[in-house]
């Protein structure tokens, strides 16, 4: 008979020989105290100092993984897991592996994920540099939350706890120290329930320095946050940047006098720019859901039925022959100086956006091209 796990221990290690054991044996501690049904896995990723053997004396389970990275060592070991539920932890000795038992109850009471969080704790000298506590965390902490709507206080704890099944459904795919801001995001992008819990969290047990690199790491976390929000990448900046050139032309076209047409070149530029981004959206948004990077909205199919290729080449080619006939007729008038720019401007301009669709229609018929097939 299969004995049933209820909560697997999940700790990623490179080189901890100095604290794996305490790391384990609090762990320890803590399920034979609270007399719960778990397991201790530990993600080795390649140490040299002996960490598998200490790991494998005292119980856990020990699973080699090749590929490196923080998120691969965790994945890794994930992957091994029998457990209903999963909590992730350090190998430093600085995550209070003897107090998990809020992180267990909010999972029992069917919370998908539970989120430590350092700041609700209590506060230990030393255990958290002062650029990651005051600068790095809350700034990161803060762009999450406002890309993906979530409403955690702490982004970035290594501690945290989780359902297998909702491990199954984020299907994470980052392998480094942004493993922990997929996390979040992947639980949020599906609409899984989130909450957090106070976390102590204790100076590194180690002598060595720590695997994390405070700006390298930091912009990659950024960077997959960027990444996985189009419409904070592209959306919102192109909305800002055609706002702007729209508005702009619309004073500099309608003033009798043509003070500031001199300006009409640059702010018409913007919405060439702008427009760009919100092209760039499209397709990034199309290729995230392709390839399983974001879930599909409810009105995926029908964006396919109500935009096609041959509505998006009508379209450009309307706006460019329209764009054509305003120049021809502008030059015929034998407008020079300032005023030509009133004609010759926005005429160039909208016949770039022309093309631009044209070009774009075939793009976005390539990428829907899969979801055409399932369709039929």
């Amino acid at each position: 008979m299969v004995k049933f796990i209820e909560l697997s221990i999940i700790m990623p290690c490179l080189n901890e020989a100095e604290t794996i054991a305490n790391c384990i044996n609090k762990a320890n501690t803590f399920l034979k105290k609270n007399k719960i049904s778990g397991e201790i896995i530990i993600g080795d990723n390649g140490s040299v100092d002996g960490s598998q053997q200490i790991a494998i004396n005292l119980g856990a389970t020990v699973v080699d993984v090749i590929e490196k990275g923080y998120g691969s060592a965790t994945s890794g070991a994930i992957s091994r897991a029998k457990g209903k539920y999963i909590i992730t932890a350090d190998t430093d000795d600085s995550h209070d592996l003897e107090y998990l038992m809020p992180f267990l109850e909010k999972l029992r009471e069917g919370y998908d994920m539970v989120m430590g969080n350092r700041f609700k704790g209590k506060k230990i000298p030393g255990a958290m540099p002062f650029l990651h506590r005051y600068v790095g965390n809350p700034i990161l902490t803060g762009i999450g939350n406002l890309f993906f709507k979530t409403n955690i206080g702490d982004f970035h704890c290594g501690l945290r706890g989780f359902t297998k099944s909702a491990f199954d459904k984020m299907d994470l795919q980052t392998t480094g120290m942004e493993f922990a801001s997929e996390i979040v995001v992947k639980a949020s992008l599906n609409n899984l329930s989130i909450t957090e819990v106070p976390t102590t969290v204790y100076p590194a047990g180690r002598s060595r320095k720590p695997h994390l690199r405070s700006f390298p790491d930091g912009w990659r976390h950024l960077r997959f946050l960027l990444l996985w929000s189009p419409k904070w990448l592209f959306f919102l900046p192109g909305f800002v940047l055609m706002l702007t050139g729209f508005l702009g032309a619309l004073i500099m076209l309608w003033q009798k006098e043509n003070q500031f047409l001199n300006w009409l070149p640059l702010v018409m530029v913007l919405i060439i720019i702008g427009f760009q981004f919100y092209l760039f959206y499209g397709l990034t948004k199309i290729y995230a859901i392709n390839h399983k990077i974001v879930p599909a909205p409810k009105n995926y199919k029908s964006m396919f039925k109500f935009f096609n290729l041959e509505r998006g080449l009508v379209l450009g080619i309307v706006i460019f022959l329209l764009s054509i006939t305003s120049l021809l007729i502008g030059y015929e008038s034998n407008v020079s100086g300032l005023k030509s720019l009133r004609i010759i401007v926005p005429g160039s301009v909208f016949a770039c956006i022309g093309i631009q669709i044209i070009l774009f229609s075939f793009f976005f018929s390539i990428l829907g091209i899969g979801e055409q097939l399932n369709r039929k």
